[in-house]
């Protein structure tokens, strides 16, 4: 299996955010376990392989062909060592809450410039105790500027009234999401709170749905009228009214509601059965929303992999970062410094203070907000 279908080979984004919502059957055993190593270890292997691909020119199979008689073990050495000098993208931190994973990549270049990272998980499923709903966030400063990511999976259902449970999922996660202060110098911002950051990013399954029947919901997909499908998304309606997300932002949607599919197809679920039972309003349950100054969307879009039920939902954004360092001032004047995050590239803004260097650079974030198939291997 490949990401490629996630992640664009000719992306330049400077860090990847990728959120997932249920690499692991949701059963009694995993909701029992917050961490199952084996699924989260084949998937930071697997954004490994597509962020640092590598493409062999001619030119390396011929010295291959040259090479032919060294030794089996040296050859093995070297070529690893050729893979590892050529990683573009290193791994930052990935986090599992039993099906909810988040995993941050950033540049080479940029890594020596990450700091003060930490990590911050709330369960909000059965009973408000398991971890089968809920979010992962990662906190971290780039230079001076704190970022803060939270991949969610918030309550499902599609009754009248599951959106005020969603509401109060989001309610209890900026409420009891905390970050420890780590670094005590006064002059130095140390985020406790999602909101305290200063570039915040909110990805995943937030499973709001749209207050149409089937039928009603079916008959304006066919008609690709969405404006008036957009006017009875649930997460629209509630941010409008001010009951949740008061204060952040999202991009206009022109892409396909990305939930529910039949499996391996590209037909909503239920629409070829004639049972009321298998049927499932399609929504935009997966969704990318920010919070912050200085943050523009570059682009906002769904991706058509088969992987699961839902389909991919991608966003890519240019992010302001404030660098204060004498020694950088002659390396960002000469050139654009990006970082890129779940979804890319003006030209950095200078201003230049008395006491010291004061730079604005614009940095590109990739996010990937994507319910995933909990067996990969059948997907391999």
């Amino acid at each position: 299996m490949n990401l490629n279908d996630f992640l664009p080979v000719d992306d330049e984004s400077d860090i990847y955010v990728l959120g997932f919502q249920e690499i692991v059957p949701l059963n009694a055993g995993n909701l029992l376990v917050t961490e199952v190593r084996e699924p989260a270890s084949k998937w930071i292997c697997i954004v490994d392989q597509s962020l640092n691909r590598v493409n062999f020119s001619s030119k390396d199979e011929s010295s291959e062909e040259e090479e032919e008689d060294d030794d089996e073990e040296q050859d093995d050495q070297s070529s690893a060592a050729a893979l590892s000098s050529q990683d573009r993208y290193i791994h930052i931190v990935s986090k599992q809450m039993v099906g909810i994973f988040v995993t941050v990549w950033a540049k080479k270049e940029l890594v020596h410039y990450v700091s003060h990272l930490q990590i911050s998980s709330v369960s909000r499923g059965i009973m408000g105790q398991f971890g089968n709903k809920g979010c992962v966030s990662v906190s971290m400063s780039l230079h001076q500027t704190t970022l803060c990511f939270i991949c969610s999976h918030l309550a499902s259902g599609e009754k009248e009234g599951d959106e005020l449970r969603r509401n109060s999922d989001v309610k209890e996660i900026l409420k009891n999401t905390r970050f420890r202060r780590a670094c005590r110098n006064r002059r130095r911002r140390n985020p406790e709170k999602i909101i305290d950051h200063d570039r915040v990013i909110w990805l995943g399954d937030l499973n709001y749905r749209i207050a149409l029947s089937y039928l009603e919901t079916k008959k304006l997909l066919e008609d690709n009228n969405w404006d008036a499908l957009l006017e009875k998304d649930q997460l629209r309606t509630e941010r409008e009214a001010g009951r949740v997300f008061k204060g952040w932002k999202e991009g206009k949607i022109y892409f396909a509601p990305t939930y529910k599919y039949s499996d391996n197809s590209d037909s909503y679920s239920g629409e070829n059965s004639k049972s009321k039972k298998k049927r499932r309003t399609p929504a935009w349950c997966d969704r990318i929303l920010w919070h912050g100054d200085n943050i523009i969307q570059l682009s906002y879009v769904r991706g058509e992999s088969r992987l699961s039920d839902h389909r991919p939902v991608f966003a890519v954004f240019s992010v302001e970062v404030e660098v204060i360092d004498d020694r950088l001032r002659k390396d960002l004047s000469a050139s654009n410094m990006k970082v890129g995050v779940e979804e890319l590239l003006p030209s950095p803004k200078h201003s230049f203070h008395e006491k010291h260097v004061s730079l604005q650079t614009d940095i590109d974030l990739f996010l990937v907000a994507s319910s995933s198939s909990p067996d990969i291997q059948q997907h391999k």
